[in-house]
């Protein structure tokens, strides 16, 4: 089944470079994309991504060495090949915040949450933020909560960050533990211009902090 061992050999070696590139550990680093390929985010809110692009190729070119290095079975090869691609990464994360991570490394986040706003009165806004963490360590892991606005295309609007003007938030989550965190604040907007009156935002990103660590989720 092996045509050209070299061939095979320099396709592993790049489709490692190439996942080394966007890792998504610690740091969540496709929030702002805007256009993606496989791993890679082409073009974000500061327009094209020249790595991305490069590991694009890159990747592309390993799968072409793939298909030379074998002899046979060239579909079923480059499928499973794209498959692993894909989820080697988490299951490799996931691996070390069993095992080895503390801290706020042992942190994940199903990337699902929402944040809701509605208008209480003149400038003061109820926001509401249901967020799903894990702590896969065996210790208590405390940390503060920063909200992130991902990228609007067409303007300067603050959305999901407008909750972090009723924080700081300092969450625990327990050992061993996912833990579905409500984070309720009646918001006063009136330093803000042309704050919103309501909305919602879902699959929301934020940061956690435990004083000089931290983490973009």
């Amino acid at each position: 089944m092996v045509q050209n061992k070299k061939a095979l050999i320099a396709s592993a070696v790049i489709l490692i470079i190439c996942m080394s590139l966007y890792f998504p550990y610690p740091n969540h680093q496709m929030i702002f994309n805007r256009m993606t390929f496989m791993s890679f985010p082409i073009s974000d809110q500061d327009g094209y991504n020249v790595l991305a692009i490069i590991g694009s190729f890159l990747f592309i070119f390993a799968i072409v060495l793939l298909v030379k290095g074998i002899s046979k079975y060239h579909v079923w090869t480059v499928i499973i090949v794209l498959f692993a691609y894909s989820l080697l990464p988490l299951g490799l994360v996931t691996l070390y915040q069993e095992t080895l991570a503390n801290g706020i490394a042992a942190i994940s986040y199903d990337g699902k949450g929402t944040c809701d706003f509605e208008e209480e009165s003149n400038d003061l806004v109820n926001g509401e933020c249901n967020l799903l963490i894990t702590n896969h360590s065996g210790d208590p892991v405390t940390f503060e909560v920063e909200f992130l606005d991902t990228f609007f295309p067409e303007e300067d609007l603050r959305l999901t960050s407008l909750m972090n003007e009723g924080g700081p938030y300092k969450i625990t989550i327990e050992p061993n533990r996912k833990k579905s965190v409500r984070l309720k604040e009646l918001l006063d907007l009136s330093g803000i211009p042309n704050h919103i009156t309501g909305g919602g935002s879902m699959e929301v990103h934020f940061k956690i902090m435990d004083g000089d660590e931290e983490r973009v989720m």
